[in-house]
This record gives structure tokens, C-alpha cells and sequence, in this order.
């Protein structure tokens, strides 16, 4: 999912008519559909213009005075890059309007191979999903997900392609210990879901939605780096929280509960979803599509640069290189 991860555009793929990517590392290819995944399928929406204000306590600056975009704005937003646009619009104008690629990292690398072998699984009926079957999936992984452009991004020799393999199989391990995938009812996996929410269209592909034992949905996403701080869970919920208004507002259906899953650590945090943060996660949404649009109006999305913002950012050296003063 997640779009990060999110989320998956099918893992290296992308839905362009909707300028939406699931992993910020994968460059975006050419389609011209949206195929529908999972029981539910897939949702048309619409885009509209908001208006919103900017407020901020960060330094906010101009990006080499106004200008204007050659580039189509997006018609969607997906919870990644609402996130981009939340914590710097200067990374989510180069991200999804310019559209440059951000390199692979060997992190973004291990999540997306993982989520191709859970999704495979997840595609044979239940009683087949057995951990030697998700054991074969790992070659077919490294054909599909390992590309020429992604072994260059982490400069990938046979060591590192052997404790990619290895970990992930420690990743099988650890998650048949965590559930057993043929007592799951899924309704979708990979499941691409689009609505407008309050105005703001938008876009976002779950890594599952469960049907629990009972009835209700369930959003699981899938984690393979460490446990956060659990002080830190409405950061930690946020993007997963925005797919349960899309759910409601796609489906019809509210999911009752979120479920990440930290399948390289063994343990599954949850938290129930509630109409208030479902209605926040929405208003922020909204606020955000309405500043995008009128950013990418003015022809100018400021940059925010921040310690934390800049830190892991693929365009702290295009934005030094503007006059941006990325803290070292």
C-alpha cells in the first residue's frame, strides 16, 4: 500500500491517466486503464477544484520564481503522495507533476519483493496458500520486481541479492507464525479503489481488505521494516486511516479496523477506525487537493525544507541546486 509503499500499482506498474504511483521508487509506465483486482474491482472518479489556504510554521520558499507547468496536473491523490505534499510540496511537484524518478534503495527494493510474493499467494485459492508455495514465488520475483534499473539504483551484486533472498524467506517464516493464510477471506488483494472524498479525488490500491470472521472489513497492510514508536501511531495509521474513507466512499462499506502487519518482526498492530479520524484524514485531504490545485496555478509549489523532511529525500540536491538551503 500501499501506494508505499504505497501500496502497489501492481507492483512496477502505474496508473497514468491518474498520475498515481504504490512505491515512489518505480517510474511510472504508460497505461491507459485501471484493471480491476479483487471482488469489489475498480472505481472511476472525478476530479474538482478546491480552495484552501497555506498554513505553516516551516520555512516556505519560492521555487525560481512563478512559472508554468508543462506538465498535466494529477487528477487524483493517492495517500503517498498526500503524504509528499503534506511533509514538503516542493517533493510531491517534483514527484508527481515533473514526474522525476526517484531511485530505487535496497529498503523500497525488499518491501516491494515481499509484497509480490504475499501477493501471489493471495491469488491461489485458500487451501493452497502453504509457505512452500509462497517459497516458489521468490524466483519469479527476482525476474519481475529486480529490473536492470533497480539493481543499478542499489548497486546489487550476488551478496546482496543472497540476503535479499534469505531475508525474505526469514519474512515467510515469520509471517505463516503470525496468521495462517487459508483461514482468510479477502475481498481484494492489491485492490485499487478510487472516489472523490470531499471533494478531493482520490486514488490508492490496499495490499488486502479482509472480511473478518465477523463481517466486517478489515484493511492489512503489510510492513517490512521495523516497529515504530506506538506514541506515534496517528502518524503511523495516517495513510491506512485515508484508505478507510476511500473504502466508505467506494464501496459503501467502512472498514471496522486497520491491521499492519510487521511481517519482518512478527508482530500486527491494529486500531479501529472511527468517524472522526475518518472525517479528519478526509478534511486533509481535501485542504491538500485545494493548495495543490492552486500551487500548481500560481505555478509554484513551495519548498519546506526541514532536518526531517530533507533527510531521506531524493531531491535535496536538485533543490540545493535551486537555491533551496537543504540543512546538512
Amino acid at each position: 500500500m500501499g501506494d508505499e509503499y504505497p501500496v502497489l500499482a501492481s507492483l512496477l506498474g502505474a496508473v497514468d491517466d491518474h498520475h498515481v504511483t504504490g512505491h515512489d521508487a518505480v517510474p511510472i509506465r504508460r497505461t491507459h486503464e485501471v484493471p480491476a483486482t479483487g471482488h469489489f474491482g475498480a472505481f472511476s472518479h472525478t476530479s474538482f477544484l478546491v480552495r484552501g489556504t497555506v498554513t505553516t510554521d516551516v520555512t516556505v520558499l519560492a521555487y525560481r520564481g512563478e512559472m508554468t507547468f508543462t506538465q498535466a496536473l494529477p487528477q487524483s491523490l493517492s495517500p503517498s503522495r498526500l503524504s509528499d505534499f503534506q511533509t514538503c510540496p516542493r517533493r510531491y511537484q517534483y514527484a508527481s507533476i515533473e514526474r522525476i524518478p526517484q531511485p530505487a534503495s535496497y529498503a523500497t527494493a525488499k518491501g516491494r519483493f515481499a509484497h509480490f510474493v504475499f501477493e501471489e499467494l493471495f491469488k491461489l485459492a485458500p487451501p493452497d496458500r502453504t509457505i512452500d508455495r509462497a517459497r516458489s514465488f521468490i524466483a519469479p520475483a527476482v525476474e519481475t520486481i529486480l529490473t536492470d534499473d533497480v539493481r543499478a539504483d542499489i548497486e546489487m551484486d550476488d551478496a546482496m541479492l543472497a540476503k535479499l533472498v534469505a531475508e525474505t524467506e526469514s519474512i515467510l517464516t515469520t509471517y505463516f507464525l503470525m496468521e495462517d493464510p487459508t483461514s482468510i477471506t479477502s475481498e481484494g488483494v492489491e485492490l485499487r479503489l478510487g472516489a472523490t472524498v470531499n471533494g478531493a479525488p482520490l486514488f490508492g490500491i490496499l495490499d488486502r481488505l479482509d472480511r473478518d470472521a465477523d463481517g466486517t472489513l478489515a484493511i492489512v497492510d503489510y510492513k517490512t521494516g521495523g516497529v515504530p514508536n506506538r506514541n506515534y501511531d496517528s502518524q503511523t495509521f495516517a495513510n491506512a486511516e485515508l484508505y478507510a474513507a476511500l473504502c466508505e466512499a467506494a464501496l459503501g462499506e467502512k472498514p471496522k479496523k486497520i491491521r499492519l502487519m510487521y511481517v519482518a518482526k512478527g508482530e500486527t498492530i491494529e486500531r479501529p477506525v472511527t468517524d472522526v479520524v475518518v472525517k479528519a484524514r478526509s478534511n486533509s485531504a481535501s485542504n491538500a487537493w485545494g493548495r495543490i490545485n492552486q500551487y500548481y496555478e500560481d505555478g509554484d509549489f513551495p519548498a519546506t525544507p526541514s532536518i526531517n523532511a530533507c533527510r531521506f529525500c531524493s531531491y535535496k540536491d536538485l533543490c540545493r541546486a535551486n537555491g533551496v538551503p537543504v540543512p546538512r
